[in-house]
């Protein structure tokens, strides 16, 4: 109940995105690489910027 309020933070919904997208990814690759691919280079910008994220942080 009390996390119902809770506010996520930027590194945590960029986490939730990069998981739906190599999600989108994985599926793609068995049918159609060029999709894939694509997908697979969003998620990996996302990462980037988690990873700037959390560096900002320390």
């Amino acid at each position: 109940m009390f996390g119902l309020f809770k506010k996520t933070s930027e590194v945590d919904k960029l986490q939730k995105k990069y998981e739906k997208l190599m999600k989108e990814w994985h599926t793609l690759s068995t049918t159609d690489r060029t999709e894939s691919d694509k997908k697979y280079a969003e998620a990996d910008k996302i990462q980037r910027q988690i990873e700037q994220l959390q560096n900002q942080e320390q």
